[in-house]
């Protein structure tokens, strides 16, 4: 499929040369630095060298202070807490936070993670009992709650207490909850908004510390559990995020708490974690358990104290992760073939298939993939529990979420973000929801949006690739979200010797520009261009500048996301 190439809007000259001059370096860096909001020397520097001294006041969350209250009564009068979490990387990272930080100070403590199958997402009914038969007097719900208006009344009605920590999007009405901490609350006036749930239990914890005089430095150790949370929910690496993400991911690579140290040797990449390899490598291990068998485990991994029994887990963890691979391959395989062979289907704006018998566990994963083969929204429905469940995604600046409120009649429930939301409808409704997605997406999304973009921040010659650039353009990481690596485009590169195809449709080949150094390249799926670079015609190509390890020798790679060969150009 061919890609837009979309290169971003100029910036304000003055202000590139200003900063340019300021920091000596680079033009295009000193471009990159304004596009990010960064105009002074100071600004510079707090990007550069993220201070945690610069995170937020906790007390300035709406509620905070009533949640801190209702914890301390909880622990004086000795109440049984129960940790509850979603059944995702956000859920459990932050249910395994949150209990082991209050377990060093309450021992009448347990958590609990809904059954993803026979519960559903969020606050449920099954749970409120567990807590009511086992005499849990309060709950402390974390990455989930906010819309859960009626399951808190009924708790209430029990006389079980609710703190909700959510980052979610709140409905028109907030639950009635002893607290509820979420930046988006309408009448939250906390400074940053963007937090993953993991995030807020950090600063429920931060709050805790600055009220019992404890040091800061002793809740550090839970940074990496922060940062596997913003990579694996991809929430923007801005703000207290980007602090907490460089943070935690410096924490990963050092001292890893035990269950993700297990990860980490299990998973084979021993050290220099970036967030993208949290996404790849230690995301999808941590959701398997909660996939195919059951999320407890991830918690038990993550809170363990023991090296043999954090590794046990992780092996369990693992080969659950191996199991989700076989039906994530399995199911995308069936929904591209009921996709290829539907004309009716190929020809629509979005792409909406149901199949009784897939894993509800692996839908969300191959909604992914359907939508990164054919670029249109995208809902995969599967039978469960006597409903059908979905997972449906979205496409870069389309606004999924707003598309499924207005099919809201023919759901019994749904929820979710811009780009990633999960629904459940009566099977009867299916194909009234295939016509009104369809109709309702038709009508609302731009062209444009359906073809794959590349969005291009600089025009960079091969030449200006030196040490210096390579080592600046590092510290902009952690990349994620409305930070993301830089894509460059570079004109009229010509090939060393001949490009080749390795792996699966991969294409490595060697480039430059006059006057420049000669710089490696892996396209990943370019293949497909051989032969019009074989033929030495000057071509275009954007790419990200990265490091490649092979054999303990680093070099400077380019990783090619698109070539335009000026031949063939209109």
């Amino acid at each position: 499929m061919q890609k837009r190439w979309v290169e971003s809007e100029v910036d304000s000259v003055e202000a590139i040369a200003g900063l340019q001059e300021t920091l000596n370096i680079n033009h295009v860096l000193a471009s990159l630095l304004v596009k990010r909001g960064i105009h002074t020397f100071e600004e510079a520097r707090f990007f550069f060298r993220p201070d945690l001294r610069q995170l937020h006041d906790p007390f300035l969350m709406a509620d905070m202070e009533k949640a801190i209250l209702r914890i301390e009564k909880a622990i004086a009068a000795k109440e049984k807490i129960l940790i509850y979490g979603d059944y995702d990387v956000d859920g459990t990272t932050s249910v395994a936070l949150v209990y082991s930080f209050f377990k060093k100070h309450h021992s009448e403590i347990d958590f609990y993670i809904p059954d993803r199958y026979s519960e559903g997402y969020g606050i449920s009914t099954q749970g409120i009992d567990f807590a009511a038969e086992h005499n849990f007097r309060l709950i402390i719900a974390l990455d989930c709650g906010i819309k859960s208006v009626d399951k808190i009344e009924y708790a209430n009605s029990l006389n079980i207490d609710f703190i909700i920590c959510d980052h979610h999007t709140p409905g028109d009405e907030l639950p009635n909850a002893a607290a509820v901490l979420d930046p988006k609350r309408d009448d939250c006036p906390y400074p940053y908004k963007e937090l993953s749930g993991c995030g807020i239990g950090f600063k429920l914890i931060q709050a805790w510390c600055q009220t019992k005089d404890i040091p800061f430095e002793n809740i550090l150790c839970y940074l990496d559990l922060v940062a596997v949370s913003i990579a694996s929910d991809i929430v923007p690496i801005t703000g207290e995020n980007r602090i907490l993400a460089w943070h935690g991911l410096k924490r990963l690579n050092t001292e890893p708490c035990m269950g993700l140290s297990a990860l980490i040797e299990l998973a084979g990449k021993k050290e220099s974690y970036t967030i993208t390899d949290v996404v790849f490598m230690i995301g999808p291990r941590i959701n398997a358990a909660g996939r195919i068998d059951d999320a407890k485990h991830s918690v038990n991994l993550l809170i363990a104290d023991d090296h043999a029994y954090a590794y046990e887990k992780g092996q369990i963890i693992n080969q659950k992760n191996t199991e989700r691979k076989v039906h994530d391959s399995s199911i995308t395989e069936q929904a591209l073939a009921v996709i290829d062979n539907d004309t009716e289907l190929m020809g629509r704006k979005t792409t909406v298939v149901y199949n009784a018998n897939w894993h509800k566990g692996v839908i969300g994963i191959v909604a992914s993939r359907l939508t990164e083969k054919y670029y249109r929204p995208t809902v995969v429905l599967t039978e469960s529990n006597g409903h059908v469940a979905g997972s449906a995604r979205s496409v870069l600046g389309f606004d999924l979420y707003e598309a499924l409120l207005e099919c809201s009649h023919l759901l019994e429930q749904f929820g979710g973000h811009k780009y990633a939301a999960g629904l459940t409808m009566k099977a009867e409704n299916i194909p009234a929801f295939q016509q009104k997605f369809e109709e309702v997406v038709a009508a609302s999304i731009p062209p444009e949006l359906l073809i794959q973009q590349i969005r291009i921040d600089a025009e960079l010659d091969l030449k200006d690739i030196d040490s210096k650039f390579y080592r600046i353009l590092n510290q902009f990481a952690p990349f994620g979200p409305q930070n993301m690596a830089p894509v460059f485009v570079s004109r009229k590169v010509k090939l060393l010797g001949k490009a080749a195809e390795v792996g699966n449709k991969h294409l490595k080949m060697c480039i430059y520009q006059d006057n420049s150094s000669r710089f490696d390249c892996i396209g990943f799926g370019l293949a497909e261009f051989l032969p019009q670079l074989n033929a030495g015609i000057p071509f275009d190509v954007c790419y990200n500048i990265e490091e490649n390890n092979y054999k303990d020798k680093r070099s400077v790679q380019l990783n090619i996301k698109g070539i335009r060969i000026h031949a063939f150009e209109n």
